[in-house]
């Protein structure tokens, strides 16, 4: 006997259907805020940094503001070191740095960066922060949800989202004021004369701190960070990671304070849930190692406070790897398997990096020059059987003192400079001058023949900087 055939979807259903499948409605949460060890180093992490990036911008270094990477100068100022757009090489190493200090952090103990240091990370709590002073904790903040608009109502959250306003509004004009000088900003701020690059930047910044650390927060980590998806590749058997040990925990139930689980037949998790309240990204951390988890902790500190409350030991949810709970492995074996080739060849190969950025920064040379030939002229001859060559040479001093420089030239029988040998430079500036460069006629192979230009600080002999070109006799 055959089966009736389905009725056939309308399309409206089929598009239902295909939201269901591929968009997850959006549960709100209301995450409760917990204390202990791991809430303290999050909170430790959210004033370094924050104090490092409001705080710098204010620094003055040798007058001036102490970071800077003044776009339309086209240099960089952190500290006392300036850089120029020839030092691309140190950003490219830089950004090595922190990849290769990525894959060793997270070898060794996963999502540290996510759960303690990364901006959505920081900001969110500080929004939560503010969230919880205005609207209570989260049983209060669930209860305002739900209610119908009041005055009350009403005033909470104007209040809540002017504070997160102006604290977006600020981290916008922090960030602006690393790429524009601060004192420019803070005039412009008091006329609100800002310019239009400018005021895009604040505003950009401030909407989207305000939109991932007030509104979406934990869909950013979920959805939009590719971290989580390729985490991963990353991690392997022997990774502290935030686990759950089940063999102790299993199987759940409550129970009354002190009683000993397992003369109830139950494991040390009493099911109070409170894990889940806590978590950020709202996981169970008791369904496994799940992509959404940002290693925040924080399930680690409420679980321990249930443990002490029920005088059962600390630990049913801890760092741990997939190996350790196996094996059962204590602190030793753990330590002593985070110590492996991975890690080892990751901390290497940073510890080289680190060295060689280092010695490049302490072994760069404080004067730089460029030189041009004139291609207009490439070599012509002038009154006294000379060969005339002309050259724009750009002298960068990168120092922070105004110097005196003297030119000088060799390489041929007879050449000298036809002009002013002389550059003034001012502090961390460049300056370009056009130089003539004559030779005699007899004294070099038709062709291209290597000459150096030598430039040396009048003040400090040995600041001093040789460079090679060519010098065109026709043939």
């Amino acid at each position: 006997m055959n089966s009736p055939s389905p009725e056939p979807r309308t399309k409206a259903q089929q598009q239902d259907s295909s939201q269901d499948t591929l968009y997850a409605a959006r549960k709100k949460l209301f995450v409760r805020s917990v204390t202990g060890l791991f809430a303290n180093w999050r909170w430790a992490l959210v004033w370094i940094t924050q104090i490092i990036y409001y705080g710098l911008p204010w620094l003055n270094w040798n007058d001036r503001q102490a970071v800077l990477l003044h776009l339309t100068e086209r240099k960089f100022y952190i500290f006392g070191w300036v850089f120029w757009p020839q030092d691309v090489f140190f950003l490219a190493i830089l950004l090595i740095i922190s990849a290769y200090a990525l894959f060793f952090f997270t070898a060794i103990a996963g999502r540290l960066w996510c759960g303690y240091a990364c901006p959505q990370t920081v900001y969110t709590e500080i929004f939560m922060w503010i969230e919880r002073k205005i609207e209570g904790d989260h049983i209060r903040r669930q209860k305002l949800d739900q209610a119908p608009m009041s005055a009350q109502k009403a005033m909470r959250r104007g209040a809540k989202y002017l504070v997160w306003a102006l604290v977006a509004l600020w981290t916008g004009f922090t960030f602006v004021a690393y790429f524009s000088p601060l004192e420019e900003l803070l005039a412009s701020l008091t006329s609100l004369s800002f310019g239009p690059w400018e005021t895009f930047w604040i505003l950009f910044y401030s909407a989207f701190t305000y939109l991932f650390a007030g509104v979406m927060r934990e869909q950013v980590c979920i959805y939009m960070c590719p971290y989580a998806r390729f985490q991963a590749v990353m991690f392997d058997p022997d990774t502290l990671v935030i686990t759950y040990d089940e063999e102790r925990g299993e199987p759940r139930g409550t129970r009354k304070k002190g009683i000993d689980p397992r003369s109830v037949s139950k494991g040390d998790c009493i099911d109070c849930g409170i894990c889940v309240q806590v978590c950020p990204t709202g996981i169970d951390i008791r369904d496994g190692l799940q992509y959404e988890c940002i290693g925040c902790a924080a399930c680690i500190d409420a679980c321990d406070q249930v443990m002490d409350k029920m005088n059962y030991p600390r630990g049913l949810i801890r760092y741990s790897t997939e190996n350790a709970m196996k094996n059962h492995w204590g602190r030793k074996e753990i330590i002593g398997h985070v110590l492996r080739p991975r890690t080892l060849i990751y901390g290497g190969v940073l510890v080289l990096i680190c060295i060689a950025f280092v010695w490049g920064l302490a072994a760069r040379e404080p004067l730089r020059m460029d030189i041009l030939r004139d291609r207009s002229s490439l070599g012509r001859e002038v009154e006294g059987g000379m060969i005339e060559n002309i050259y724009q040479l750009q002298v960068m001093n990168m120092t922070e003192s105004a110097r005196s420089f003297r030119l000088e030239i060799s390489g041929l029988p007879g050449i000298r400079l036809g002009g002013d040998a002389r550059v003034e430079v001012g502090p961390a500036g460049a300056q370009s001058v056009t130089m003539q460069v004559l030779v005699p006629y007899d004294q070099g192979k038709p062709g291209a023949n290597t000459i150096h230009f030598q430039v040396t600080a009048e003040d400090d002999p040995s600041l001093s900087l040789r460079e090679e070109t060519t010098f065109l006799i026709p043939r």
